[in-house]
């Protein structure tokens, strides 16, 4: 009977990390909230105007 516990342990751990290896290689979900992507290009925009080829006060453009 000790023996067969024995077996049993590593077969259950196997099971249990094939499960959640396959759980970890999921394919990722579609956010699907399109006004947060909306947002999230509003505000890469905001930023990419306000420090395109303009330099902060007092910063040296050529060094």
């Amino acid at each position: 009977m000790g023996a067969l516990a024995w077996l049993i342990i590593p077969v259950v751990a196997v099971l249990l990390a094939a499960l959640w290896a396959g759980w970890a290689q999921r394919a990722p979900r579609a956010t699907g909230d399109p006004a947060s992507l909306a947002e999230h290009r509003r505000f890469m925009a905001a930023m990419e105007r306000t420090t395109a080829g303009t330099a902060a006060p007092g910063e040296r453009v050529g060094r």
